[in-house]
């Protein structure tokens, strides 16, 4: 089964697909260099080339892997009292947003309405900085009136889940295409 973004397991399945293809990628490059130096018995010929064209995708594919290996997914304790606390709003977890300056993950989100709210574990992730560029992303594609908040603190994010889990249940929309439209939008500026 293929885990999707917003998934629990995505960023763990990212970094084993960027490793993946960065190892397979490199020996390639790897192959192709000494299928031409065996050939020829030297150096200089038109594979070398093809081998060090090649290794731009596949330093790509490994810095790709880099920015993303040291950040976690979101505990499975937590991910089951999320789901139990708030299962009237939607739910994304392992998110790793980036910015301009850089990229920052965010264990869970929590969707409804005109509210955004997130529990990020990682000290890396500027709560501040990151509600701001999720606010001004939104306000660009039309979601003006939006509240974005994320939290370090896990229990006061959930408290804001349940609350906001509460306020659907009382005020169920008919369809969810807010929170579906909110949602691209949120994975469009993350990895």
């Amino acid at each position: 089964m293929k885990i999707e973004k917003g998934q629990i397991g995505y960023l763990n399945a990212l970094k084993r697909k960027y490793l993946l293809r960065a190892l397979v990628e490199f020996a390639i490059v790897a192959a192709v260099f000494l299928l031409g130096y065996v050939q020829t018995k030297t150096k200089q010929n038109l594979f070398t080339i093809v081998a060090v064209v090649g290794c731009l995708p596949a330093a790509k594919m490994l810095v790709e892997f880099i920015t993303v290996s040291p950040h976690n997914g979101i505990e499975q304790e937590k991910f089951h009292e999320i789901e139990e606390k708030a299962p009237l709003v939607m739910r994304l977890y392992d998110i790793l947003f980036t910015s301009e300056q850089k990229a920052m993950p965010v264990d869970a989100l929590v969707i409804s309405g005109h509210v955004v709210c997130g529990y990020a574990s990682s000290p890396r992730t500027d709560e501040e900085a990151l509600a701001k560029h999720i606010k001004s992303v939104l306000k660009d594609n039309q979601y003006d009136k939006m509240t974005v908040k994320i939290f370090h603190n896990y229990t006061m994010f959930l408290a804001r889940a349940e609350g906001m889990n509460n306020i659907a249940a009382v005020e169920r929309p008919e369809d969810d295409r807010n929170e579906q439209n909110i949602k691209k939008i949120l994975f469009n500026i993350s990895m």
